[in-house]
């Protein structure tokens, strides 16, 4: 369950962005024959249906029903209750209150058409209870997988988009930079890095470190006091108005300055996506994005056995480790893919 604030900002998420990712996918379906879209949602699988309507769910879990040719509607397991949050945190025509999401869902679709040719984006992501839920409930109709094509359309981010990431990215940067590495508790680091960023407006950050770089460049979740060494890294995975980033950063406890190399060679890595090229001289590295539904999944990596190159325009976090006159570095930072003619850029530098 989150525990920040989530509200819609028709400021930063327009009507007009989500109506132009609507048209998008209602193109993609008429082009493959299908009548309708369904994608789940839950709090660890937000990404696909907060990027068609702007809502995010802080538990339970829901369907989005997207017909060709009418308005979405989501069908969700949360109590009557909180019907007027989702209302207006989310862009849709109906929301709809039922237990069992997949059984409703079905009907709703089954009533416009009964043998309708119905996609849904992520697949193996549903739970079985919830598919066998859509048979029983429209008999009938015609079930696909259509990741592939969620997946095509989801990757290529918009100005809105690019711009929700910029500013969780830049939240991520400030909290970073409340972390004193001089006297100071690795608890008291984390905590202030998370204050800092719920003050900043971030709906969720989650902070992982490797306490000793000298010992471990691992990143983990820290779970009381552990020891630190002469350097350190902390990790920032922040969330704003549904959109999630990375920033990796590296301390000396005696507050010697991180040396601008490291940023450097990052922008050089990343210049060179969706190419593998700038990190084949780096032993670990990891470049994760959305696909469909969760918000940051690994897509290539020096640990990735199946790598799935991120498309053009796509948002990626990237995160390496290096050595500098002979230290350890943990280096990350999102990063927008360029398109045709235009190279990769980071958002924010992770320093």
């Amino acid at each position: 369950m989150r525990r920040g604030l989530i509200s819609r900002s028709p400021a930063e998420l327009p009507d007009a962005a989500l109506d132009a990712r609507l048209a998008r996918v209602r193109a993609a379906m008429g082009e493959a024959g299908l009548d309708a879209l369904l994608i789940y949602t839950n709090n660890t699988r937000p990404a696909g249906v907060s990027w068609l309507t702007g809502f995010v769910p802080y538990w339970s879990e829901a369907l989005l029903v997207v017909p060709r040719e009418r308005a979405p509607v989501l069908v969700v397991a949360l109590t009557y209750r909180v019907k007027s949050w989702i209302e207006r945190t989310s862009r849709v025509a109906e929301v709809i209150h039922t237990p069992r999401i997949g059984l409703e869902a079905a009907r709703l679709i089954a009533a416009g058409k009964a043998d309708a040719a119905v996609g849904i984006a992520d697949r193996d992501g549903l739970a079985a209870g919830i598919f066998d839920d859509l048979r029983a409930g429209g008999s009938c109709l015609a079930f696909n997988d259509a990741s592939d094509l969620f997946a095509a359309l989801r990757a290529e981010a918009d100005s809105a988009e690019v711009a929700l990431a910029t500013k969780a990215a830049s939240i991520a940067q400030r909290a970073l930079g409340e972390a004193s590495a001089r006297d100071a508790s690795l608890g008291d680091i984390i905590a202030a890095v998370e204050g800092a960023a719920r003050r900043l407006g971030a709906e969720e950050i989650y902070v992982a470190a490797a306490p000793d770089l000298g010992r471990d460049r691992r990143l983990i979740r820290i779970e009381g006091g552990m020891a630190l060494g002469d350097s350190f890294a902390l990790r920032a995975t922040v969330a704003y108005k549904g959109t999630w980033v990375r920033l990796v950063r590296t301390f000396r406890r005696d507050d010697a300055a991180v040396s601008d190399d490291a940023a450097a060679r990052l922008a050089a890595a990343v210049a060179e996506l969706p190419s593998a090229r700038g990190f084949a001289s780096l032993s670990s590295w990891l470049v994760e994005g959305c696909r469909i539904a969760q918000p940051l999944e690994p897509l290539m990596g020096s640990r990735v056995s199946e790598p799935r190159p991120p498309l053009p325009r796509a948002l990626v976090s990237v995160q390496m480790s290096l050595e500098i006159d002979g230290r350890p570095l943990l280096v990350g930072a999102p990063a927008l893919v360029g398109g045709r003619g235009e190279a990769s850029a980071l958002l924010v530098t992770p320093f």
